[in-house]
């Protein structure tokens, strides 16, 4: 396999390094995060030390976004995809009924599933007290982080979920209707996670051929099924 550098140029601690794991500890939720992969070392420290960062038009990038084709899944898209993206997240709660609060000693966790060229890649992490919605929107962002980081973005992508809580505010238009009103939904409350979400609004312009695709969870959908047990096994293996 080709050695990367990655590059942190905004990050926990900016720097070179030699694996995605560990630019990926730098970056992952870190707002407004810059970085980028090289093949030589050379390169990354030349684009570390230039002082340009990139700089975004809040009104053209919500074009972009629309136009993106990432909108809907073409019929038989998958079967064209270099890559295909499962991402998934879960939570286990201590008998809370619907519309409680979760409770910091729940248990929760995200993973992510890269198929490309024969191989596959695979992520998970698990958090207390997180909700079920932030660790599946956490699996995405993550993921498209990781595709980005090995300079992957521009190949045609596949990713299948089976949260509506993610698919629907990117298939429907409703993040560009979130940041036009200062992240407030349409009845005027606050978005939940938000810097995850914007997170994902600057992201998504970086990948021209991303398309999305709903799947029953605990179903037939093999991809599906194995992020599912990727982050069951990560929580059964946090501490109470």
């Amino acid at each position: 396999m080709t050695k990367k550098y990655y590059a942190v140029k905004k990050g926990r601690q900016p720097g070179i390094y030699t694996s995605w794991p560990a630019c990926q500890q730098m970056v992952s939720g870190f707002p407004g995060a810059v970085y980028r992969s090289f093949a030589n070392r050379a390169e990354a420290i030349s684009w570390l030390r230039s002082n340009q960062l990139p700089q975004h038009n809040n009104e053209q990038l919500q074009l972009n976004l629309a136009e993106q084709p990432f909108i809907q899944q073409p019929a038989g898209a998958a079967d064209h995809a270099a890559i295909l993206l499962y991402t998934d997240g879960g939570s286990r709660n201590h008998g809370n009924r619907r519309g409680q609060h979760v409770k910091s000693n729940d248990k929760a966790a995200w993973a992510y599933l890269i198929e490309r060229r024969g191989q596959q890649y695979t992520g998970t992490d698990g958090e207390f007290g997180a909700t079920n919605n932030k660790m599946e929107l956490t699996a995405l962002l993550t993921a498209l982080q990781t595709i980005s980081a090995h300079g992957w973005q521009d190949e045609a992508i596949s990713a299948t979920l089976d949260s509506h809580y993610v698919l629907d505010p990117i298939t429907k238009g409703w993040l560009y209707g979130w940041q036009r009103r200062g992240w407030k939904t349409a009845a005027g409350k606050p978005v939940a996670n938000k810097e995850l979400w914007q997170e994902l609004l600057k992201i998504l312009p970086q990948f021209p051929h991303l398309h999305f695709a709903w799947t029953k969870g605990h179903a037939a959908n093999l991809g599906n099924n194995t992020v599912d047990e990727l982050l069951n096994t990560t929580m059964d293996t946090m501490g109470e």
